[in-house]
């Protein structure tokens, strides 16, 4: 469990880097952009790249930040719940998260081979996009595999 644990945690810094490089380059292009408005000189095409770039940061962030449980979580009513309650709570939740994504990542896998059999392309640059889709189910396999190691932690935990 613990090696599955290590390496899910380097799968999602992995991701998290790769995050972190299309945040940049987004902002690079976005910044350009403007700057050239002003000369009359925009980039062709900048929403779609941002909006794919865009999709890559919230993907590859998925998993990273449902390790860390630094997601939104509603506990107005959780923390008055009794401690057993509220394990058996994050146990199902964790259930939820990895069937819920692993379905989400296999839907958008088979989207993804869709836009690459039919050969389309970004309606304004004309750029094959089918990888951006494909990197986005990995982020949610991501999240999927971190919900279910966190699970699988709790199910075989040692109770000490």
């Amino acid at each position: 469990m613990k090696y599955l644990d290590y390496a899910t945690g380097i799968l999602n810094k992995i991701l998290l880097f790769l995050g972190g490089i299309a945040i940049l380059s987004l902002m690079f292009l976005a910044t350009g952009n403007v700057l050239l408005r002003i000369l009359h000189l925009p980039f062709r095409g900048t929403y779609e790249i941002v909006s794919f770039l865009g999709a890559l940061v919230i993907a590859f962030a998925l998993g990273y930040t449902q390790k860390r449980k630094d997601h939104i979580i509603v506990d107005i009513l959780s923390d008055k719940f009794p401690e057993g309650l509220m394990k058996a709570v994050d146990t199902f939740a964790d259930l939820f998260i990895a069937a819920f994504f692993a379905i989400v990542a296999w839907q958008v896998y088979v989207w993804g081979m869709k836009i690459w059999n039919e050969n389309e392309v970004s309606e304004t640059l004309k750029i094959i996009y089918h990888p951006f889709v494909f990197a986005a189910a990995v982020g949610f396999a991501a999240i999927s595999l971190t919900a279910l190691v966190d699970l699988l932690k709790k199910l075989f935990a040692r109770e000490g």
